[in-house]
């Protein structure tokens, strides 16, 4: 079952989408409330590009936060920090550090994620912040989905630049930037590789 490129091994129609993109295929929970699938959550989600003209609600954006606080660790370490940013005049100035990509300054919100770090290397010779914000930022985009929002990871960016705008320490990385709003437009989904070209069983 391969993500959202349209090779899943499971038969059956693809969930339909709201005007919001969220699909209408949902379980019930035990209380009857309406429940996302995350295998839903995982196939509808896209890089959204053209955002509506429409302000994240308060509590929506604390909850695609809280999601993000609860991602795992190395080491529960959580080097994670987020900076939201919904002022209109300091989006149109990442916009600028982000080599000028419109969405980023259309975008009702953008949250730079950040590693406040001490460079620690796992044994397996990988540093940590960048896959624990890896895994903190993507735990976001999921819980947007269910939210009926859209996010796009962005990276590429002037970390410098962002630094600037943000006022964020010389100390602190900024590993990536997220949009988050209302989708304006759902665009389709992009092929992914089957499970046969990706996978090894026991060895390589």
């Amino acid at each position: 079952m391969v993500g959202r490129g349209g090779n899943c091994a499971c038969p059956g129609p693809s969930p339909k989408l709201s005007e919001a993109g969220v699909a209408e295929s949902t379980r019930t929970g035990n209380k009857g409330d309406a429940l996302m699938n995350v295998m839903d959550a995982i196939r509808q989600r896209r890089s959204i590009r053209t955002y509506a003209d429409r302000p994240v609600e308060e509590e929506k954006l604390n909850l695609v936060l809280e999601a993000g606080r609860l991602a795992p660790s190395a080491a529960n370490r959580q080097e994670w920090r987020y900076v939201v940013v919904r002022d209109h005049d300091t989006r149109q100035k990442l916009m600028q550090a982000a080599k000028g990509q419109g969405f980023v300054g259309q975008a009702p919100v953008v949250i730079a994620a950040c590693a406040e770090t001490d460079n620690h290397v796992m044994s397996c010779g990988q540093l940590c912040y960048p896959i624990d914000v890896a895994i903190s930022t993507d735990h976001m985009t999921l819980k947007a989905i269910e939210e009926g929002l859209g996010t796009c990871w962005v990276g590429a960016f002037y970390e410098a630049e962002v630094k600037v705008v943000l006022g964020i320490p010389d100390d602190v990385r900024v590993v990536d930037l997220l949009t988050l709003g209302y989708p304006a437009d759902i665009p389709p989904p992009r092929p992914r590789l089957s499970l046969s070209e990706i996978v090894h069983h026991e060895k390589w």
